[in-house]
């Protein structure tokens, strides 16, 4: 099982969180999808603030990306995990809802996941704080 998410921030706005998981991996045409679906969820242009993920840049992937005005893609520096806030994201669920967890089945293990990931989607206080960890800051449009 594969897991995408993001962190949706916009300034004068409750923070958002959108995840998908999905069997295999994420390749770049379902990372694709899945921004697309991010798109369609917020209504507006998306700023999409990536790590260096070798999907993340496929020439495919950037083709993809050119190919969508609405779409912008930054990209975080190389060896910098502490800059994306989704992986205090990962970090939290991991150390709460997946503590302890021995999941009998890849299904079972799906649902405490996605579980865990829609809790965190109603709290934007934690959410801000994952933003606020990375020492990054929003800008005021």
């Amino acid at each position: 099982m594969s897991m995408a998410a993001v962190c949706c921030y916009r300034p004068g706005h409750a923070p958002r969180m959108l995840f998908r998981t999905r069997p295999g991996w994420y390749r770049d045409r379902a990372l694709i999808t899945f921004v697309d679906g991010v798109h369609r969820a917020l209504g507006a242009p998306v700023i999409l603030v990536w790590d260096n993920l070798a999907a993340h840049r496929s020439r495919w992937m950037r083709a993809a990306v050119r190919a969508r005005e609405w779409l912008d893609v930054e990209y975080l520096p190389a060896y910098a995990p502490e800059l994306n806030p989704v992986k205090d994201v990962w970090s939290h669920l991991k150390g709460t809802g997946l503590a302890n967890l021995a999941a009998l089945s890849f299904a079972e293990l799906g649902e405490a996941v996605r579980s865990g990931l829609r809790r965190l989607r109603h709290r934007p206080g934690l959410l801000e704080g994952f933003l606020a960890h990375t020492g990054l800051q929003l800008g005021t449009e």
